[in-house]
């Protein structure tokens, strides 16, 4: 697992800009946090290093969002997600096979459904108020 501390929202997308360097397509990458603990802003990043200039923002109502650039990445909400049959209707199945990066905000609510090597990023409040621990861990570590 390597864990990393930003400070501000924007180095929180400055991350996520980072770590899509070494992606490749087809990953899962499960985010787990509560709200406010730079999700949406790493998601930005990761759409920005990915190759996408489209204006990210969180999927709450549309549940996933679409960001084409290099390699195209689906943005899932699971926040309302609270059993199999919501799962389903979501269509996260069918996307798990597109090749594209998957990003899946409240991975909490599916965690049963993810992938066995699924990237798990975990978001959490540091001890200064703008200051986010992020840990990023695989299977394959």
């Amino acid at each position: 697992m390597k864990e990393y501390r930003t400070y501000s929202p924007e180095e929180t997308e400055a991350l996520g800009e980072t770590l899509a360097a070494g992606l490749r397509g087809g990953e899962v990458l499960a985010c787990f946090g509560g709200m406010g603990m730079g999700k949406t802003a790493f998601a930005r990043g990761l759409a920005r290093g990915l190759g996408s200039d489209d204006a990210v923002s969180s999927p709450t109502f549309a549940l996933v969002h679409e960001y084409r650039g290099k390699i195209p990445l689906y943005h899932f909400d699971m926040f309302r997600v609270s059993s199999w049959e919501d799962l389903y209707s979501t269509g996260f199945f069918d996307y798990l096979d597109t090749g594209a990066v998957l990003l899946i905000e409240w991975s909490e609510n599916i965690e049963d459904a993810l992938p066995k090597d699924a990237i798990r990023i975990r978001f959490s409040r540091g001890e200064e108020e703008n200051q986010r621990v992020i840990q990023v861990s695989s299977l394959e570590e």
